[in-house]
């Protein structure tokens, strides 16, 4: 396996070189570099593209929610954001996860966990535990209740439900291809298709979007 490049963002150096410590005990993980506040990240990331951005929330200068705007809007979807913080709001989570992260964990998680979850978002594009499922579910019970069904403004073929379902399972794009007989590029592009449909920015937001129109519970 090529090692995941990682770049760390927090403004509390005890904390990144704790969490350096733990990561240069996987031989899996590198880290590319850190930063102490967004505008530092944001001027790192014109010289060095990580594979996971590993970040706070609360940062001077450019804030974790702004930088992570930005770098959605410069780099897409290429680069993994996994945000770590003290904040565990409803509101924190699901604007974060709908707007581009591909993962959330507060800062007391288990260091087995935050490398878990890199691995996760790494492979899979995206980790749910139990924190971001519990503010989702909350999150669908402000809106009233939901009608279980897909949303009849857009039309999926079989075969994209197949696809969809299976990405909510955590399949990779190989084991997709396994059981549906198709190559990892052909599974890809039918995942993009989806994204194009529904409108979401990446594979977590799919998983929402399923859960939200009933296709998986």
């Amino acid at each position: 396996m090529l090692k995941i490049r990682i770049a760390i963002a927090d403004d509390y150096s005890i904390f990144r070189d704790g969490l350096k410590v733990g990561f240069n005990r996987d031989k899996n993980l590198e880290v590319l570099f850190e930063a102490s506040d967004g505008q530092e990240l944001m001027q790192k990331l014109e010289q060095l593209q990580p594979d996971v951005i590993v970040m706070d929330i609360k940062m001077p200068l450019i804030d974790g929610i702004e930088a992570m705007k930005l770098i959605r809007k410069k780099y897409a979807n290429d680069i993994r954001i996994l945000v770590l913080t003290m904040y565990d709001d409803v509101k924190f989570i699901i604007h974060l996860m709908e707007n581009g992260a591909n993962g959330y964990l507060l800062k007391n998680a288990d260091p087995k966990e935050i490398r878990k979850a890199i691995y996760s978002i790494y492979e899979s594009d995206y980790y749910f535990n139990d924190l971001v499922t519990k503010a989702l579910l909350k999150k669908l019970t402000f809106k009233g209740p939901i009608k279980p069904s897909l949303n009849q403004t857009i039309a999926f073929s079989e075969r994209e439900l197949d696809v969809l379902k299976m990405i909510c399972n955590e399949k990779t794009a190989a084991e997709i291809g396994n059981e549906l007989f198709l190559s990892p590029r052909s599974v890809e592009g039918i995942r993009m298709r989806i994204i194009e449909k529904t409108g979401v920015r990446n594979t977590a937001g799919l998983v929402m979007f399923a859960i939200k129109n009933g296709v998986v519970e």
